[in-house]
């Protein structure tokens, strides 16, 4: 699967992955939101009974994206654990495997909500923890979607999606990259996640997140006969 590039402001751009992913590649960054790692086992340890894999499935497309991309640098984007109950040993087990085989990649987490709750990863994962807003580049990289002065901010948080469609029984809702004149918003990585349509002001770009990654147009405002 292909990117999309999107130029965000003067010497400003970002590969947008359909795997729900940003990499800026003069940097050699890859940005990942609300990976929620854990989150289905959370919930099973809490009695719910939901579907398993997914952490093992958000760990296999973070392989396809380095691989794809040869990312040096990972930034998630806050939530990057579910909560203390998704450190269950078989996530960390799996969690360790995968670092193991990207030692050589430099990993930053920009605390999100969820993660001060479960706390920061394990040291020998060695994932540095941050609070925001992060400069590097053009770019402050934060959670929570908020303007940073001198700088365009990226975030997460609300896990976009733009509704597609007309009537409510025909609509699409796909996850979505939300860019505004000074904050873009990435879509939840994780699988096991809602989602929440943004209001679209006026000059918003929206890119629409299924097999391939695609630009949607404005809405045309209907006029009165």
């Amino acid at each position: 699967m292909n990117p999309l590039t999107a130029e965000l402001a003067p010497g400003a751009a970002l590969q947008l992955w359909p795997q729900r992913a940003a990499f800026d590649a003069a940097l050699g960054m890859l940005l990942i939101a609300d990976a929620h790692l854990g989150k289905a086992q959370s919930f099973r340890r809490l009695g719910v009974p939901v579907p398993a894999g997914t952490t093992a499935e958000a760990l296999a497309r973070l392989d396809g994206l380095i691989a794809a991309t040869g990312a040096r640098h990972i930034v998630f984007l806050g939530d990057l654990l579910h909560s203390e109950r998704a450190l269950a040993p078989g996530t960390l087990a799996a969690f360790r495997a995968w670092r193991a085989r990207h030692a050589a990649v430099t990993m930053t987490l920009v605390r999100g909500n969820h993660d001060e709750r479960a706390g920061d990863p394990p040291a020998d994962l060695q994932i540095a923890a941050v609070d925001g807003p992060l400069r590097l580049g053009p770019w402050a990289l934060q959670h929570h979607p908020a303007p940073v002065a001198g700088a365009y901010a990226l975030a997460g948080h609300v896990h976009p999606c733009v509704v597609l469609g007309g009537r409510a029984k025909d609509q699409l809702r796909l996850p979505c990259f939300h860019f505004g004149a000074q904050v873009g918003v990435l879509p939840a990585f994780g699988g096991f996640t809602g989602m929440h349509a943004l209001p679209r002001q006026p000059g918003d770009r929206l890119f629409a997140v299924a097999d391939t990654v695609v630009e949607v147009p404005p809405r045309k405002s209907s006029s009165a006969s």
